[in-house]
């Protein structure tokens, strides 16, 4: 009788799955999930994962054997012997790291106790080949394979990144099919996928474009600026740049396009990425309320959990909770962090997503946000998806750099790039507002001034200026902050949309306005993106000219009043950063320069001399600085470095409900901590500012590394976490 190799036991059923049958299910996933041009080689892949597992020794470990077994790298090493180019090299890559992650390649000097793939490599390990009995290992055309690795690869930089990168993109189709294969004998799979009707959401978006009224100059010339979007999307290409004012349109706009695209190009996902935790609310809450019914949106942000999720059926909870994992999900609203760490890591919790990036269409929403020190390697992955895997991308934003300058220069030179809007012309009408440099002004004297208008917004470059600032103003004030958690930013979000429209409707003609009604927003810079206000005045601390226009864009945002004023200001006796601040000195510059600090031409001549400026440091986060050949790619330490958000922040959770409170409680007691349902009940916090609260016995992580507020008296909902308690209190 034949032997049988058992590759998993379903703990339930006590049913075997065979080696044979995991494998050869895994291949066809994993070719299902591939473009044409790798399919075979990951079906290879796929078949060959596992061989290891035919060792005694792995067999007597899963009959119960307390046995360490290492078997993946067999699998790597049938693929040298067979393939010993850089096809079999790619495959050594993601079979040896189909469960530890990627590996550094090293060097041919590390010996067998190291982790690299040299090293590993090494290693001895029992007899497997009872596997070429079991499996047939087809053909295939490895120099056909090759070429494509190679090509468009015009020195050793472009060929390094390219082959990691499809490497990475290799390994999500290796490690999502044998996840899901393992998941379904086990029964740990999902009952149904999410779904959308892409047909009947694009009659929504019609339906809403079309309810739009159009009588102003501003309307009208809305209204043209997204035809003209419109026509330009037919033109063929891979990235496209909706450069539109703030006000214009751009959010629904391009999910027009995107489904159409979808519709047309038969793309099988939209993914919209947005730049910051902090500012997705709003546009999950407008896709959710345009789509409902029509499409189940999946949501993957570090700050929101479907574990706390009390809207939807429970299918669909688990629907989605299962889709977080690989993104296969038809629509998908994520930030940039889990968006480009998801395509830079090496291990395949986060690496599953990226084959499920193929086919889809790409928003990049707030595109001038692209972090800068990464901004080679976040522009080289978006020319890549694009060039390589089927899908196409929409930069948008309202301050568009030149990226089809720095596309060439920074990732692919023949990537093809469409300018949506060529005509700008109409820009002139979205000017509802004027910008006025007031230079240095002291707190009181800023409140005063911003006081005297109906809504004012007030936006600081720090949390604690904004603190200080919202002590000195009167009336109905609001601030916002990361001092705060996602759940009180929302809820102070909500209030303040609620009592503008109340006050519109008050005092419809803004006069004779009490001091109690005058509302004073005070926030930082986390307002500027994906929160639509619409105010009387804005007061902008100098920064980047970006963010000076952001601001603008909530003031007299519907044009309604004749004209509003955006006031640039610094404040007057607070230290200055020790730091240079670069964006801040070209934005006065340039207002120095130019009469409109919002045109075209000024807003291209500030990145052009910004990105000029930190060229260099561009330059600096790419793999190939770390690499000379594509067998000693430092796959594993470049994913470890890759860090997008500020590391010297830290989270505190602060319990502020009955929920929350319990969660912190088994935390305490047990060990254990659902950190994704603790999330939304996490503020940020510098690493000093943390000891400081451990010093005063505020917070504690109970031994487990999540930091919980343990005195509520250094917490207002209002303000954020203070470090002195009961600091807070104000008239």
């Amino acid at each position: 009788m034949k032997r049988q190799y058992k590759a998993h036991i379903n703990e339930d059923t006590q049913e075997v799955q065979t080696i044979k049958e995991h494998s050869e299910s895994t291949a066809e996933q994993c070719s299902e999930f591939a473009i044409p041009i790798l399919k075979e080689a990951v079906s290879i892949m796929g078949l060959l994962h596992d061989s290891g597992k035919y060792q005694d020794s792995f067999q007597k470990r899963i009959d119960g054997g307390k046995l360490h077994v290492e078997h993946s790298i067999c699998g790597a090493l049938e693929a040298r012997k067979k393939y010993p180019n850089a096809l079999g090299l790619m495959m050594e890559y993601c079979i040896a790291g189909h469960h530890s992650g990627i590996p550094d390649g090293g060097s041919p000097n590390d010996t067998e106790d190291m982790p690299t793939l040299y090293g590993r490599m090494n290693r001895k390990f029992e007899d497997f080949s009872a596997y070429k009995a079991d499996l047939t290992i087809p053909e295939i055309d490895e120099q056909k394979v090759i070429e494509f690795l190679m090509k468009d690869c015009k020195n050793r930089e472009m060929a390094v990144n390219k082959f990691a990168f499809l490497t990475r993109y290799c390994f999500s189709c290796l490690t999502d099919a044998d996840s899901l294969d393992t998941a379904e004998f086990c029964g740990n799979a999902a009952e149904r996928p999410l779904k959308a009707d892409f047909f009947a959401c694009l009659e929504r978006v019609n339906n809403k474009l079309g309810h739009f009224v159009c009588e102003t100059d501003l309307q009208r010339a809305r209204t043209l600026l997204q035809q003209q979007a419109f026509q330009r999307s037919e033109i063929d290409g891979e990235i496209y740049l909706m450069n539109m004012p703030t006000g214009s349109g751009k959010t629904l706009c391009s999910v027009k396009l995107a489904l159409e695209w979808a519709l047309r190009k038969d793309k099988k996902r939209i993914i919209y990425i947005i730049p910051y935790n902090s500012i997705i609310d709003q546009t999950a809450d407008v896709f959710g309320e345009l789509f409902e019914g029509d499409a189940e949106i999946l949501r993957h942000q570090s700050t929101f959990s479907y574990e706390n999720e009390e809207n939807g059926s429970e299918d669909y909870r688990k629907a989605a909770k299962s889709a977080v994992e690989n993104w296969d999900a038809p629509f998908i609203i994520t930030t940039a962090v889990q968006f480009f760490e998801s395509i830079y890591a090496n291990k395949r919790g986060k690496l599953r997503k990226l084959h499920n990036m193929a086919d889809a269409v790409l928003i990049f929403d707030e595109a001038h946000m692209m972090p800068q020190d990464y901004l080679q390697p976040c522009l080289q992955a978006v020319a890549y998806i694009t060039k390589y895997l089927n899908s196409q991308a929409v930069f948008l934003t309202a301050t568009m750099p030149d990226f089809s300058e720095l596309i060439s220069r920074y990732a692919l030179p023949n990537s093809k790039i469409v300018n949506l809007i060529e005509d700008t012309s109409l820009f002139e009408r979205f000017q509802t507002c004027s910008y006025e440099y007031l230079g240095e002004i002291g707190q009181e004297r800023l409140a005063e001034q911003a006081a005297a208008y109906p809504s004012s917004l007030v936006i600081v470059n720090s949390r604690k200026a904004a603190r200080a600032l919202y002590q000195e103003c009167r009336g109905r004030k609001y601030h916002l902050s990361t001092y705060m958690t996602p759940l009180d930013r929302k809820r102070v979000i909500d209030d303040i949309k609620a009592e503008l429209l109340r006050l519109e409707k008050d005092f419809p003609d803004c006069t004779d306005i009490p001091e109690d009604r005058r509302i004073t927003i005070v926030s930082t810079s986390l307002i500027e993106a994906g929160v639509d206000l619409d105010v009387h005045g804005v007061f902008r601390e100098l920064s980047g000219l970006d963010s000076i226009l952001q601001a603008g864009g909530r003031c007299n945002r519907e044009g309604k009043r004749a004209e509003g004023k955006v006031y640039i200001f610094e404040f007057k006796h607070i230290q200055k950063r020790p730091a240079k601040d670069e964006r801040s000195s070209l934005a006065r510059g340039m207002m120095e320069k130019y009469e409109d600090i919002s045109s075209p031409e000024c807003i291209r001549e500030y990145y052009r001399r910004l990105f000029d400026m930190n060229r260099e440091s561009i330059q600096s986060h790419t793999i190939t600085n770390q690499c000379k050949s594509l067998d000693s790619i430092p796959f594993k330490t470049y994913a470890e470095a890759f860090d997008i958000i500020d590391s010297r922040m830290v989270s505190l959770v602060v319990p502020q409900d009955e929920d929350s409170r319990k969660l912190v409680e088994t935390l305490q007691y047990t060990g254990v901590g659902a950190v994704r349902k603790l999330q939304p009940y996490a503020c940020s916090l510098y690493q000093r500012e943390l000891e400081d609260l451990c010093r005063q016995h505020a917070a504690d992580d109970f031994g487990t590394g999540i930091f919980c507020l343990t005195n509520m008296d250094y917490y207002n909902p209002e303000i954020g976490v203070t470090f002195e308690a009961k600091d807070y209190m104000v008239e």
